[in-house]
C-alpha cells in the first residue's frame, strides 16, 4: 500500500471538502504518520472515512473528525492540553504536534500502553498518558488552555468548565444517539462561557460518563 498516496488522498478528498480549510490543520495531518497509530490488523484502513477498532470497545475517530476537531480548537504552541480519552494516542500527537504538552487522562490500561507505545515510538515527548477516569476532568495539572473529550458525554460537567483558563476552548460530542452536537465551548471571562454546535455526528460515550443532566427536571 502507498501510505504517502493514502494520506495525501484522505486529506484532499475526505478533509478539505468537509470544509477543513486551515492550511495548518491540512498541512499537519499530512505530517502526523496516522498509520503508525493503527492496530496492524487495521493498516490499511488507517485514511479511510471509518472508525478503526483499537481494543477495550474504543476506536479511532474518522479523520474528518479529526480534522474538525483540530480546526475548531486553533491549538498555539503555548498552549498546555488536555485530552479525556487517549485511545491509540494518535489525536494526542496531532495536538502535540501544536501545543506546549498535552496531558492525555486514559481509563483502559491496554489504552493507556498503546498509547505511550505509540506515542514513544514516533518521538513524541511532550504528551504524557496517565491511568484514570477523566470525566470531570485532571484537576492536578489545572488550568488548560484547551480541553478534548474524545468520547460522547450526556451534556458537559462543570468541573471541566471550572479547568478552562480565561480564553480556553473545550471540545465536547455532547447528546446520546442518534445525534450528538460537537460542540466549542470558549470561556469568556470567569465563569462565562460561549457555546458553539459545529457539526452533528455520533460517537462511542466516554465510559463511566454521567447519566443524567442535573439541569434537567
Amino acid at each position: 500500500m502507498n501510505f504517502e498516496k493514502a494520506r495525501f488522498n484522505m486529506v484532499e478528498q475526505q478533509i478539505r471538502p468537509w470544509e477543513v480549510l486551515d492550511q495548518n490543520v491540512l498541512d499537519l495531518l499530512m505530517t502526523v504518520r496516522r498509520e503508525e497509530f493503527v492496530p496492524a490488523s487495521h493498516r490499511e484502513l488507517a485514511f479511510a472515512e471509518v472508525e478503526i477498532p483499537i481494543g477495550c470497545g474504543q476506536v479511532m475517530l474518522k479523520p474528518v473528525i479529526e480534522g474538525k476537531i483540530m480546526q475548531a480548537l486553533r491549538v498555539e504552541k503555548t498552549d498546555l492540553v488536555l485530552e479525556i480519552g487517549a485511545g491509540s494516542g494518535y489525536f494526542a500527537a496531532l495536538l502535540a504536534a501544536r501545543a506546549e504538552w498535552v496531558r492525555a487522562v486514559e481509563i483502559e490500561c491496554a489504552l493507556v500502553k498503546l498509547a505511550s507505545e505509540n506515542l514513544a515510538r514516533n518521538g513524541v515527548d511532550n504528551v504524557v498518558v496517565v491511568h484514570g477516569d477523566g470525566v470531570d476532568g485532571w484537576a492536578e495539572r489545572a488550568p488548560y488552555d484547551v480541553i478534548v473529550v474524545s468520547g460522547g458525554l450526556p451534556f458537559v460537567p462543570q468541573a471541566l468548565l471550572e479547568q478552562l483558563k480565561v480564553g480556553g476552548r473545550l471540545f465536547a460530542f455532547v447528546g446520546e444517539a442518534p445525534v450528538m452536537k460537537a460542540r466549542l465551548i470558549t470561556c469568556e471571562a470567569e465563569g462565562r462561557f460561549r457555546t458553539e454546535d459545529i457539526f452533528e455526528t455520533v460517537v462511542p460515550m466516554l465510559k463511566n460518563a454521567p447519566r443524567q443532566d442535573p439541569f434537567r427536571f
